[in-house]
C-alpha cells in the first residue's frame, strides 16, 4: 500500500521549525493533491501546507500549537488509488519511519537518544532536540539548562532563551546532580499588578504579539544599541514627488509613496558604507559582511502588528522597480498575502514612524542586522536658509532620521557617516529629476 508522508516543509534558510496553527482535514478525510492540509506558523508568517498527493489520511502525528522541526513527518497519507502520486515510500522505508520514536517539538524525556540521557533527568522538564543539540554544543550542563526561564508556551525553553542565558554566560554552572539548582533571588521585589475585574479589562496577546515581544527582547538583550539623529531638509524631495506622481502612476501604473525614494537613498548609502550591511556570527566573534542589499521595511497590518516584508536586491531596481515592489509588498501585508521568502533575507530595515505622526523613532535592531533606519513625519516650518542674498527665513519640509546600531562592531564614526550619507542624498535630490 504506497504511503505517502506529509512533511513539515522548509520556509527559509534560517527557519528551523514551525508551529502548527490548525488542521483542517481529520485522520480518515479524503485529500485532493495540493489541496491545503493545515496551517502553520514560524516567527514570520503564517503558511499553508498543500497535500503533496491525492488519497486518505491515515495518521495524523502532531496536533495544534505543537513546534515541529522542519522535515519532521506530520501525517502519513494513503495514496493507493492514485496511480501517480509524489513522495511515494516503499512498505520498508514506511517500516523503518514508524519503527522509530514518535518525536514531538516539545517532547517527553523518554523520546531522547540515549547519548542524550544525561540532559533527561527531571522527567517534569521539557526539552526539544534542538534545546539538547544546542546543549550538548555547549557543555551545558542539566542543571544549568533547566535553570534557563522559558518564555515559549507552558514555559518552554526556546533557542532564543538559550542563546540569550549563553550572551550573559559567565561560566558553566557546576553538574550537581544530586541536589537541585539554586535560583539567586533578585533585590527587587515588584509589586503585583492590581486591576479591577470588571472594571479593567485583560487581552491575552495573539501568537504574533507573542512573537513580536520575543524577539524584541531578544533584540535588546543581544545588541548594545546607540541611537543616532539627524535633521535634515526634504524640501526638493517632496516638491518633486508631489509634482511627478499623477505622471508616474499614468506612465507606470504605480503609486508613488516616499518609501521608494528612501528605499534608493538607503541603498546608495550602503554601498558607500557597506560595514552596516552586516550581521554578527552567533558566537559574537565573527562579522558577517553582506553582499546583496535587501531593505527590509517594517509594515503595520490591520491588527496593528509590524511584519516586515523584504526589497531584495534594491541596489539593482530602478525608482520605477522600486516602487512596484513596495507597492506591491505593502498590499500584500495588509491583505495577508505575503509569501514566505518575501519576508526573508533582510540586511537593513527602515521603519517609517512618521507615518503614525511621529517626530522621530528609537527603533529596536531586527535581528540579525546591525542597523536599523527610523523616518520621522516630514513637517513644514520657518527655517534660516542660506541664499546667495545671504540668510533668509523661508518655509521648509524638514524631517528626523534616527539610526540605531549595534555598538559591538558599528562605532560612532560608520554609524553617524552612513546616517549623514542618507540625509545627503535626501537633502540633495534633484528637482528636475526625469521619471
Amino acid at each position: 500500500m504506497p504511503i505517502v508522508p506529509l512533511k513539515m516543509p522548509k520556509m527559509g534558510e534560517s527557519i528551523s521549525e514551525a508551529t502548527i496553527i490548525s488542521w483542517l482535514k481529520n485522520v480518515g478525510d479524503t485529500i485532493e493533491i495540493e489541496e491545503t492540509i493545515l496551517e502553520v506558523a514560524t516567527d514570520k508568517v503564517d503558511s499553508e501546507v498543500p497535500s503533496p498527493c491525492s488519497g486518505t489520511i491515515t495518521e495524523i502525528r502532531y496536533q495544534a500549537n505543537e513546534v515541529v522541526p522542519v522535515g519532521e513527518i506530520l501525517a502519513l497519507i494513503d495514496a493507493s488509488e492514485i496511480a501517480n502520486t509524489q513522495s511515494e515510500v516503499s512498505n520498508n522505508e514506511l517500516k523503518k519511519e514508524t519503527s522509530k520514536v514518535t518525536e514531538k517539538a516539545v517532547v517527553n524525556h523518554a523520546a531522547i537518544k540515549a547519548e542524550d540521557s544525561q540532559f533527561v533527568r527531571n522527567p517534569d522538564a521539557f526539552l526539544s532536540p534542538l534545546i539538547v543539540s544546542i546543549a550538548k554544543k555547549e557543555n551545558m550542563t542539566i542543571e544549568e539548562v533547566q535553570s534557563i526561564p522559558g518564555t515559549g508556551a507552558d514555559g518552554r525553553i526556546r533557542k532564543s532563551d538559550v542563546f540569550n542565558y549563553l550572551k550573559n554566560r559567565k561560566y558553566p554552572l557546576a553538574s550537581r546532580p544530586q541536589t537541585a539548582p539554586k535560583v539567586a533571588k533578585s533585590t527587587y521585589n515588584p509589586s503585583p499588578i492590581k486591576f479591577v475585574e470588571g472594571h479593567d479589562t485583560i487581552v491575552e496577546m495573539n501568537r504574533m504579539r507573542k512573537m513580536i515581544a520575543d524577539h524584541m527582547v531578544y533584540s535588546k538583550h543581544t545588541s548594545p544599541h546607540v541611537t543616532a539623529y539627524i535633521e535634515i531638509d526634504v524640501t526638493n524631495m517632496v516638491a518633486w514627488r508631489n509634482e511627478q506622481k499623477v505622471a508616474f502612476q499614468e506612465k507606470y501604473g504605480e503609486r508613488l509613496t516616499f518609501t521608494p525614494l528612501f528605499v534608493e537613498a538607503v541603498s546608495k548609502a550602503i554601498i558607500d558604507f557597506p560595514g552596516i550591511n552586516a550581521s554578527v556570527s552567533e558566537d559574537g566573534k565573527k562579522v558577517i559582511q553582506r553582499k546583496d542589499i535587501n531593505i527590509g521595511m517594517a509594515t503595520a497590518l490591520p491588527t496593528g502588528n509590524l511584519i516586515v516584508p523584504v526589497v531584495k536586491n534594491a541596489d539593482e531596481k530602478n525608482l520605477k522597480g522600486l516602487a512596484s515592489e513596495v507597492n506591491h509588498l505593502a498590499n500584500a501585508a495588509r491583505d495577508n498575502n505575503l509569501k514566505p521568502e518575501e519576508i526573508q533575507g533582510s540586511t537593513f530595515t527602515i521603519s517609517n514612524v512618521g507615518t503614525f505622526g511621529s517626530l522621530m523613532g528609537t527603533p529596536i535592531i531586527n535581528q540579525p542586522e546591525v542597523a536599523i533606519l527610523a523616518l520621522g513625519i516630514i513637517k513644514k516650518r520657518a527655517e534660516v536658509i542660506t541664499t546667495n542674498k545671504g540668510d533668509e527665513i523661508a518655509i521648509r519640509s524638514m524631517m528626523y532620521l534616527s539610526l540605531s546600531f549595534d555598538h559591538r562592531v558599528v562605532d560612532g564614526y560608520l554609524g553617524g557617516s552612513f546616517l549623514r550619507k542618507v540625509g545627503d542624498y535626501l537633502e540633495e535630490f534633484d528637482p528636475k529629476r526625469k521619471i
